[in-house]
C-alpha cells in the first residue's frame, strides 16, 4: 500500500463501519490516531472490541507497497495506532435514549421501523465531533501538516440519525472554523458517505487482503449489537444487528462474531434465518448463499 496523505484521526466506535474505516485510514495515511467514547452506552462491549482490534493490528505486520516497487516490492511493517478511550460516562444519567444505561429497552426489528428513533442519543455526534476536531487540530498544530478526521458515516444512517446528515456536518464544520485559529489545517475523510453497510463490508474484505490481515480476526473484534449479552455475545434481533447480518448475507460470508438469544449461544445460521424473515417482511430478499470463506 502506498500512502499519499499524512495524518488522520479516526472516530472508532468498535462497530463494523468504523473498524473498516480504521483499516482504510491505515492504508492511506502515515499516522493514525483512534478515539473511542465511553458515554455510558449499554453496548459498552464495543469499547473492548475496539481495543482488541487495535491490539491485533498493532501486533501484526501489514504489507506496505512502495512507489519504487520494481526494486523493493512489498515490505511488512508494524503500523502503530495511537489509541485513546475518552470517558464521558457521567453523561448517561442526564441523557434520554434507549442506548444508554437507565434508558428504555432497545427496540427490535428493522431500521425502517418508526420506533428506531428511540436509539438516537441527543447531540451525540456533536459532542464527539468537538473532541475529535480538537484532537485533529492539535495534531495539525504540532506537526505543521494537515490532519484529516475520518468518519464512518454512510447513507443508511441518514434516515434515523439527523446528526449523520451532511447538513449537520456542514453546519458543525462552520462552527469549528469560526471558533478556532488554523482550522483550515483540518479536513475530513468520509469514504463511505454514499455507501451502506454492505459496501463498507465489501471494502473491508478488500482491505484485509491488501494489508495482509485476517478477515475473521478483524471482524470478530467488532460489535454492532445494541443489545449484547453479559457474555459479550451479540443479539441478532436489534436493528443494528439485523443491518449487520444483512450485509454479511449480501457478501456471502459468515459473520465471525458469536450470536446469542434467550436460550444461549446460537449458530450464525439461526441468526441469519431470523434476519431473512425480517427482511422478507420489508420486501427485501437476498439470494446470496453463505460461502464460509476464511
Amino acid at each position: 500500500m502506498s500512502k499519499t496523505k499524512k495524518h488522520c484521526v479516526v472516530s472508532l466506535s468498535g462497530g463494523m463501519d468504523s473498524s473498516t474505516l480504521l483499516l482504510r485510514a491505515l492504508k492511506e495515511y502515515d499516522t493514525v490516531t483512534g478515539i473511542s467514547f465511553d458515554y455510558g452506552q449499554k453496548h459498552r462491549v464495543e469499547l473492548e472490541r475496539a481495543q482488541q482490534l487495535v491490539d491485533y493490528v498493532n501486533n501484526n505486520p501489514m504489507r506496505v507497497y512502495h512507489h519504487d516497487h520494481a526494486e523493493n516490492g512489498f515490505e511488512e511493517v508494524y503500523s502503530k495506532i495511537n489509541y485513546r478511550q475518552i470517558k464521558l460516562d457521567g453523561l448517561s444519567a442526564l441523557l434520554d435514549s434507549a442506548l444508554v444505561e437507565g434508558g428504555d429497552d432497545v427496540p427490535e426489528g428493522h431500521y425502517e421501523n418508526d420506533n428506531m428513533k428511540e436509539t438516537v442519543v441527543p447531540n451525540r455526534n456533536k459532542i464527539f465531533a468537538s473532541i475529535t476536531q480538537a484532537v485533529a487540530l492539535s495534531v495539525a498544530n504540532k506537526t505543521g501538516e494537515k490532519c484529516h478526521i475520518a468518519l464512518g458515516v454512510h447513507a443508511g444512517d441518514f434516515e434515523v440519525y439527523p446528526d449523520c446528515r451532511q447538513e449537520f456536518r456542514d453546519a458543525d464544520d462552520t462552527a469549528f472554523r469560526e471558533g478556532n485559529w488554523n482550522a483550515d489545517m483540518v479536513g475530513y475523510f468520509t469514504p463511505y458517505i454514499k455507501g451502506n453497510k454492505f459496501t463498507i463490508l465489501q471494502d473491508g474484505e478488500k482491505l484485509v487482503e491488501e494489508l495482509g490481515l485476517s478477515f475473521d480476526e478483524v471482524y470478530k473484534r467488532t460489535n454492532t449489537s445494541y443489545k449484547p449479552y453479559p457474555s459479550g455475545n451479540s443479539d441478532y434481533k436489534s436493528a443494528s444487528s439485523v443491518e449487520r447480518i444483512e450485509a454479511f448475507i449480501e457478501l456471502g460470508r459468515r459473520d465471525p462474531v458469536q450470536y446469542e438469544d434467550e436460550s444461549g449461544e446460537v449458530s450464525y445460521e439461526v441468526a441469519e434465518a431470523h434476519v431473512r424473515e425480517i427482511l422478507a417482511q420489508h420486501g427485501k430478499t437476498h439470494t446470496v448463499a453463505v460461502l464460509g470463506r476464511d
